[in-house]
């Protein structure tokens, strides 16, 4: 004779080892090609992906996260422009998937200094000495009076690129 919680508790082990067999089935026929780990990619950098075999399209799930840009059929740069996961879905001519992969866009931990008061948060880059630097999330008066003396300065050199090119060209 079995008793109530017995004869109760065996339909629901029947259930969750249905539910775990689809769960694996599931993740079995949903894995990412072999080999294809999460991609990680470190804010403002850029990685290397080498495809198995040339693609055709390429497509970034969200643009704003990371860029790709393809140097040769089959090898891609894939550059982080903000914090975040995305993915990338390489095809081939005949629209077959060469490659699906996550992409995750991390901070650059290595060598950068937070400066945090209270809630405001200040980035530099200390390599060897600290430079303020800019990253998502730092505090708006910083970030904005950064972003323009950069500005400033790749204008300037822009400028003097420009004027030495029409120097030589007189």
């Amino acid at each position: 004779m079995t008793s109530p919680t017995t004869e109760n508790a065996s339909p629901s082990r029947s259930r969750l080892r249905a539910v775990c067999a689809g769960v694996a089935l599931a993740a079995v026929l949903g894995a990412a090609p072999a080999g294809a780990e999460d991609l990680i990619v470190k804010y403002d950098q850029s990685q290397l992906l080498r495809l198995p075999r040339a693609a055709s399209e390429i497509i970034i799930g969200n643009p704003a996260i990371a860029d790709v840009s393809v140097q040769a059929g089959n090898l891609l740069v894939v550059t982080g422009k903000t914090f975040g996961i995305t993915n990338i879905i390489a095809l081939d001519a005949d629209r077959n998937v060469i490659q699906d992969q996550r992409i995750l866009v991390r901070r650059d931990e290595v060598k950068v200094v937070n400066l945090q008061r209270g809630t405001q948060r200040q980035s530099f880059n200390c390599t060897p000495q600290c430079n303020p630097s800019i990253t998502v999330g730092d505090e708006q008066a910083y970030f904005d009076t950064i972003a323009k003396a950069s500005r400033a300065k790749i204008s300037f050199s822009a400028g003097e690129a420009d004027s030495s090119v029409q120097a030589g060209s007189q």
